[in-house]
C-alpha cells in the first residue's frame, strides 16, 4: 500500500483548534485515509483503489455491518489541552496510547478553566451526573464565578510558595484543583474514536468533553471525510431500539390501545429515542 497524504489534513497539521477558554486539540499526525480502508477491505481479494462513488459504497457498507477492522487500519495522533477533570473521562477510554504531562517533574501553568456564566447551573433533576440545561440568574451566576477564579488564584499561590521553598513537586501538586489545565500526546485508531466520538457527543456527557468531541469530529473529516460521512449517517444521525422496544414499537404501529410494554424507567428512555425521530 502507498503511504497516503490527504491535501486537507496536511493543511490543518499542528494547527491549534481552540476548546474552552485555554484548551485545544490539535492534529500531530495521522496514518492512513479513506484509501487506506478500501485498500485494506479489498485486499482479500486482490482488488484495489476504484472509484470514489464506490469506495464511499463500501466504507458505507463496511461501518453499517459493523466491520471494524479496517477502521482501525487509520491511526491520528492528538496534542489535547483540556481541565483534569475533562482529562479523567478522557482516559476512561481504554483503546488508546497516552502521554500526559507530570506534576511530578514539571511546574504546572498557572492555566485553569472557568466557566462561563451562562454554563453554571443548578444539579438536573432527572441526571444524576449534569446540570440543569437552565443557568441561574445572571448576578448569581456571576458572583459563583468569581468565586471559583479567587479559589484557582488561592490554590496556585499556595502552590508556588511551596515550589520557592523547595518542597517536592509531586507533593506541592496535591490541593491543585480538577479545573487545573493538563496536556496530553493522545494517539488512536478510526475505530476507537468514533467510539469516543459517538459517548462523548451523547446528550447526557458533560458539555466540556462534548466539545472536545465536536472538534475531534471536525479534525476527523479532515483526514477520511468518507468514513465521516457514513458515521454521521449510520452512528450518529441513527436511533437503535432494544428487542422490548422493538415490540412496544410495533404495538404502536398496529393501533393497539393496550398499556405499554415497557416500565416507567425503560419506557422514558423509549420515549427519549422517539423524540430523535418526530
Amino acid at each position: 500500500m502507498a503511504h497516503c497524504v490527504v491535501a486537507e489534513a496536511e493543511k490543518i497539521l499542528d494547527k491549534e483548534f481552540p476548546v474552552l477558554d485555554k484548551g485545544f486539540v490539535r492534529l500531530v499526525d495521522y496514518l492512513g485515509s479513506d484509501q487506506r480502508i478500501v485498500q485494506a477491505a479489498r485486499v482479500s481479494y486482490g482488488q484495489g483503489t476504484k472509484t470514489c462513488r464506490e469506495d464511499a459504497g463500501l466504507i458505507d457498507y463496511l461501518l453499517r455491518s459493523r466491520h471494524t477492522s479496517p477502521f482501525e487500519q487509520v491511526v491520528f495522533t492528538f496534542h489535547v489541552k483540556m481541565p483534569i477533570f475533562v482529562a479523567r473521562q478522557w482516559v476512561r477510554h481504554r483503546t488508546a496510547r497516552l502521554n500526559e504531562i507530570s506534576g511530578r517533574y514539571s511546574v504546572m501553568k498557572d492555566d485553569f478553566y472557568l466557566p462561563a456564566a451562562e454554563d453554571i447551573a443548578l444539579q438536573s433533576g432527572d441526571n444524576k451526573q449534569g446540570r440543569s440545561a437552565e443557568g441561574l440568574p445572571g448576578g448569581e451566576a456571576d458572583a459563583l464565578r468569581a468565586g471559583f477564579e479567587e479559589g484557582q488564584r488561592r490554590a496556585y499561590s499556595d502552590y508556588s510558595k511551596l515550589i520557592e521553598r523547595g518542597i517536592a513537586r509531586e507533593l506541592a501538586r496535591v490541593n491543585l484543583p480538577l479545573s487545573l489545565y493538563t496536556e496530553m500526546y493522545w494517539q488512536i485508531d478510526l475505530h476507537n474514536l468514533f467510539h469516543f466520538i459517538e459517548l462523548r457527543l451523547g446528550a447526557h456527557a458533560q458539555k466540556e468533553i462534548r466539545l472536545y468531541a465536536r472538534t475531534l469530529l471536525e479534525i476527523c473529516r479532515k483526514v477520511a471525510p468518507l468514513c465521516c460521512e457514513s458515521f454521521e449517517r449510520h452512528i450518529l444521525g441513527a436511533v437503535s431500539f432494544s428487542k422490548d422496544e422493538l415490540a412496544e414499537l410495533k404495538r404502536r404501529l398496529s393501533g393497539d390501545g393496550e398499556k405499554s410494554l415497557l416500565d416507567e424507567k425503560p419506557l422514558a428512555r423509549f420515549e427519549d429515542k422517539l423524540k430523535k425521530i418526530n
